[in-house]
């Protein structure tokens, strides 16, 4: 059992480790989650509410799941936690692609986010992103000129959007743009939001190259509505393990690149 003090200043500490036991797991019961942090069922019971109502876990009578919805797999905070090990990877293949005196746009995924920790060790770059943890990630980093794309503010996807965020990207030309997704099949990528969708779209046409950043959960898998073809991207970098005859039919559209992890 792990033992947190119950005050305001370990909550955040509570709920990282209920989080990554849910996640871990795929679901957890209430007095499970009592034992891991060593408080009362009613303090538990308050922290999977809250939780569940920031879209990172979803409630249940006695527990919490970690199955996907539309907005518990759009929760920046949730996808914070998902396959970290899988997106440092592909931040650190995808960091050749970044020369000194370069701009780059950066979408709202945290595999970007990622790659954006990274960034201030190549420099000078001009970023550009609608992603405030990117902001926030590279507002003192001296060799970075940060460009903040401005809209409507989504607390789910911690992020701006809307016809303002469209409007500042369409008119922005840089020369890469990195960005992920929900999901993809070999031919077409795809997002469980519309609006979502329109903004990535932006994002990938204001690059003079893409490249797409994917862990290997988000292969091979369907979404609600379709983004852009594989094709339209320059390069594709995927963790591993795909299935191979499916890298096989990306390859014939586009540089599909695999990372494999080690065990």
């Amino acid at each position: 059992m792990t033992t947190l003090p119950s005050s305001r200043g370990a909550r955040q500490q509570r709920h990282r480790l209920i989080v990554d036991h849910v996640l871990a797991r795929g679901d957890a019961t209430v007095a499970e989650l009592a034992e891991l942090t060593g408080v009362s069922l009613m303090t538990v019971h308050r922290d999977i509410a809250e939780l569940a109502d920031r879209g990172i876990l979803r409630k249940y009578h006695g527990g919490v799941s970690a199955q996907p919805s539309m907005v518990f797999e759009s929760s920046s905070d949730f996808r914070l936690h998902a396959h970290t090990d899988e997106k440092r990877a592909l931040a650190r293949a995808a960091l050749p692609f970044v020369a000194p005196g370069m701009s780059v746009m950066l979408d709202d995924s945290t595999s970007a986010l990622a790659l954006a920790r990274l960034l201030p060790e190549v420099g000078p770059l001009t970023v550009v992103t609608n992603y405030r943890l990117i902001a926030e990630e590279l507002r003192e980093a001296e060799s970075i000129r940060l460009i903040c794309v401005g809209g409507e503010y989504s607390r789910t996807h911690d992020s701006w959007i809307g016809l303002p965020a469209m409007d500042m990207i369409s008119g922005i030309s840089v020369d890469l743009s990195v960005l992920s997704t929900s999901a993809m099949t070999a031919g077409m990528t795809f997002h469980q939001e519309q609006e979502i969708v329109s903004i990535k779209r932006a994002t990938r046409q204001a690059g003079a190259r893409s490249v797409l950043l994917m862990d290997h959960s988000k292969v091979g898998r369907r979404a609600l509505h379709r983004l852009e073809s594989v094709d339209s991207f320059d390069h594709v970098l995927l963790t591993g393990p795909v299935d191979e005859e499916l890298v096989r039919e990306m390859r014939e559209l586009t540089d599909v690149r695999v990372i494999e992890m080690n065990e």
